[in-house]
């Protein structure tokens, strides 16, 4: 079975053929770097990071970017209000790009904490005015952009002219013009200029007391928000890429905008084969956003409590809780949603640790490289044991293939898992399942929970309170004369590069300096 996607665009799940196989293109929107992350804005990175390692791990050579939105990203999507940046760099009184440094450095941080693999290239969209120039001149030259007072608009309805029913602006988002009409209001600040409420800017015009502005045919001003990644994702993955994504929030107008610029481009294509989006965060059912003030920081879930929670989780956790639900399903956070997926995410490391004292007999190792996809035996000789310990092996990816369907593929581990736990009891099963075998199904566990869903094993212990313990373990022993103890809590100690002191005060340590 080959992995199938569900694809936005045609509104069904397609087999996945890479344009240019075996390399294949991904971009995923990034975030506007004005603030924090808070944990929406961590659910399309965990969801792109599995797939990415899973395309990988198919096989196929991935190009991910991920972007950085550093301009551009106004209050409105009317193209109305502040820039983000610029208002974040007002209140703090510093330069646009501190902002953006600062928080694309904690953005970093907190995707690295989470498991997720940095991308490939992550392109800022500062650095690429040439890029959005040239692409806002070549829809102009075909017809479909206007300048007024030196600001570009994207001619919706003209667009809409050139192209049938099934091609037309919202096709993305299944939105009919009548809908999008519904939603906008003519005459709102900065909408005279435009000769349709559906048309959206291109470049806008930078007002005397805007901070970040660029020089361009039409005067001083700043790329539009939608036109950033149109621009990035081509000069990176071409006119036409395999995998376009982001939360459905995005969806329209920021995607629907970017279909219509590819179209109006010289490239004329849709941007990408696949459109994938990933649901959103809720809070007690309702959105989580910062607009509407009920987000959770990722650096303040990490050590809580904060907003709707109680405790704070380990990152790890937070992956397994986000992989707990389909991608395109809604996930509710909530403490006991984040403590079920603690003792979940526990579960499968101590999984890890129990194929570590599996006793496997003959040549082949558990986990071992080259039987992590599947054991190079003939089904005809395998044992009843062996062969359901198989099918159990073969589940994780079945599921994966299944429009990355990650909550089944972690019923599958833990299925597998039990499995294991259920031979580690019974001698006489396990010799029957047979070297080859177990070490193939270890290998698929290992590779399944480490290399593609991304869960590494977390320290939980504070090495402070451990080594405060032991010492206190020493003085007993010292007190008690029990000198052997003494010897080997010291010696112990010196191989971690720790010294014990005994001093009037009492006992300390040290670093060793030997």
């Amino acid at each position: 079975m080959s992995l199938s996607l569900y694809n936005t665009l045609t509104r069904k799940k397609e087999e996945f053929q890479p344009l240019h196989a075996p390399q294949v293109g991904v971009y995923l929107c990034g975030p506007t770097v004005y603030s924090e992350a808070h944990l929406g804005n961590a659910r399309g990175p965990v969801v792109f990071d599995v797939l990415t390692r899973y395309l990988r791990h198919l096989g196929y050579q991935v190009r991910y970017v991920r972007n950085i939105t550093d301009v551009g990203h106004l209050e409105s999507d009317a193209d109305t209000g502040e820039d983000k940046m610029e208002k974040a760099a007002r209140a703090a009184r510093i330069e646009p790009m501190q902002v953006a440094q600062h928080f694309t450095n904690r953005y970093r941080q907190h995707m690295l904490a989470l498991g997720c693999l940095p991308p490939d290239i992550e392109p800022q969209a500062s650095g690429h005015i040439i890029e959005q120039v040239q692409v806002i001149e070549e829809i102009i030259a075909n017809g479909l952009a206007y300048e007024v007072n030196g600001s570009v608009y994207f001619d919706v309805p003209g667009y809409n002219e050139q192209h049938d029913k099934e091609g037309r602006y919202g096709k993305l988002a299944n939105r009919s013009i009548e809908d999008q009409l519904a939603g906008t209001r003519v005459g709102l600040e900065g909408q005279s200029e435009k000769r349709s409420p559906l048309d959206f800017a291109l470049w806008k015009k930078a007002s005397p007391e805007h901070i970040m502005r660029w020089p361009s045919p039409w005067g001083e001003g700043f790329p539009g928000w939608h036109l950033e990644c149109s621009a990035m994702s081509r000069k990176y993955l071409g006119e036409l890429s395999d995998i376009h994504g982001g939360g459905l929030d995005l969806m329209f107008p920021h995607h629907e905008c970017e279909i219509a610029q590819s179209q109006g481009s010289h490239a004329h294509t849709d941007e990408a084969r696949f459109w994938v989006h990933n649901n959103m965060i809720t809070v007690n059912g309702t959105k989580m956003s910062k607009s509407l003030g009920n987000f959770v920081l990722l650096g303040d879930l990490f050590t809580g409590p904060t907003g709707p929670l109680a405790f704070g989780y380990s990152p790890m956790v937070v992956r397994f809780f986000l992989m707990q639900a389909h991608y395109r399903s809604p996930v509710d956070v909530s403490d006991d949603a984040l403590q079920a997926a603690r003792k979940g995410y526990r579960k499968l490391m101590n999984g890890l640790r129990l194929l570590d004292k599996l006793d496997v007999s003959g040549s082949l190792s558990v986990g071992s490289e080259e039987n992590k996809n599947g054991p190079a035996t003939d089904s005809q000789q395998l044992t009843a044991e062996a062969t359901q310990l198989l099918q159990l092996a073969a589940k994780p990816a079945e599921f994966l293939n299944d429009d990355l369907n990650t909550p089944r593929a972690m019923a599958a581990l833990f299925d597998l898992l039990k499995r294991f736990n259920t031979l580690a009891a019974n001698p006489a099963a396990l010799a029957e399942v047979g070297p080859e075998a177990l070490a193939a199904a270890a290998g698929t566990y290992r590779t399944f929970v480490q290399d593609v869903l991304g869960l590494r094993d977390e320290p939980r212990a504070n090495a402070e309170q451990l080594l405060d313990l032991t010492l206190s373990f020493y003085s007993e022993a010292k007190a008690d004369k029990a000198y052997d103890k003494v010897d080997v809590i010291r010696a112990a100690l010196k191989s971690q590069g720790i010294v014990i002191k005994d001093t009037k005060a009492g006992v300390e340590w040290a670093y060793s300096e030997e």
